[in-house]
């Protein structure tokens, strides 16, 4: 009699886990990306390096005149082309403090207020969409587009994991900008 309590248990567990491995999935998983706007800025965000092109080709399409690069710790090679050499549109590159997403948005924030940015275009990698979109929305209160960027599948597992627990951490507990 005792086993079949345990093993309900140990079933329902399961099934929590199952159900909730398909949320985050579904959440961080499927290419959630919204389309461009004419915007004051593109806003690359740090990470991998899929995400710089896909930046600095929306700028070269004429999205906006200012790419805005959040540095990698420690600065890339291709951050460092863009960052340091003359281009044939306005750059600024900033690193942000906390370096994390949610310091990235307070900078963005930032920029907004100082610069008077009404619309912006922000570069992240897919699986990163959901959770830079809620940490952004609570420091910048214009028109925000998030597009994503390419990423390798390899990774996808362990993105999702980190993503789930980081989204969770930042809806329960660190709710501000």
């Amino acid at each position: 009699m005792r086993t079949l309590p345990r093993l309900s248990t140990v079933l329902v567990a399961l099934g929590l886990i199952v159900v909730l491995g398909a949320i985050a999935v579904f959440v961080f998983g499927t290419h959630r990306t919204d389309k461009p706007i004419k915007a004051d800025a593109v806003v690359v965000l740090a990470g991998t390096i899929q995400r710089l092109p896909v930046g600095v080709e929306l700028v070269r399409q004429g999205y906006a005149p200012l790419l805005v690069v959040s540095l990698s710790a420690p600065t890339s090679h291709q951050q460092a082309a863009i960052c340091d050499h003359k281009q044939r549109y306005r750059v600024l590159c900033f690193r942000a403090d906390p370096f994390e997403t949610r310091g990235e948005a307070r900078a963005i924030g930032r920029f907004a207020r100082e610069r008077h940015w009404k619309k912006i275009d922000v570069v992240t990698s897919y699986f990163h969409i959901p959770r830079a979109r809620v940490l952004i929305q609570r420091c910048y209160h214009g028109e925000l587009r998030m597009i994503g960027a390419p990423e390798s599948r390899l990774h996808l597992p362990v993105d999702i994991l980190k993503e789930s627990g980081k989204l969770l951490y930042q809806e329960l507990i660190a709710r501000s900008c």
